[in-house]
């Protein structure tokens, strides 16, 4: 199977809270723990596309703004909407906040279902039903 993206590394702040969120989330959505070194861990999706977080040396302060131009999100996929309500329920105890929940689960649109969540360190992550 080809791949459109190889991999997406995000820096943190903190790679310990960053791990416990992400990995929780990541596994849920199918991916599996793939590298791990100092400063850094990353996960894998069947596909062979990688998500990497790291908290490198070279990070000015200041965190992350996602209304400041560079990512403002990433869009992952689950498989159905029972995955999805299931993610929904359980987020907050790892972690995640959820955005836009007045307008669950269409508040991409109303043929777009998707859960749209923040991290403790502000990256938002879309995670919308199917692959389309």
């Amino acid at each position: 199977m080809s791949r459109a993206l190889h991999h997406v590394d995000l820096w943190v702040d903190d790679l310990d809270r960053a791990e416990a969120q992400w990995g929780w989330l990541l596994g849920r959505l199918g991916w599996s723990p793939h590298q791990g070194w100092g400063t850094g861990r990353s996960w894998i999706h069947p596909d062979g596309t990688y998500l990497g977080l790291e908290q490198s040396p070279d990070l000015v302060p200041g965190g992350h703004d996602r209304h400041r131009a560079g990512l403002n999100h990433l869009a992952l996929t689950c498989a159905d909407r029972a995955a999805l309500d299931s993610l929904r329920s359980a987020a907050g105890e790892h972690g995640w906040h959820e955005l836009f929940g007045d307008r669950y689960p269409h508040a991409g649109g109303t043929e777009h279902t998707a859960l749209f969540l923040e991290d403790g360190q502000g990256f938002e992550v879309e995670i919308v039903v199917g692959g389309a």
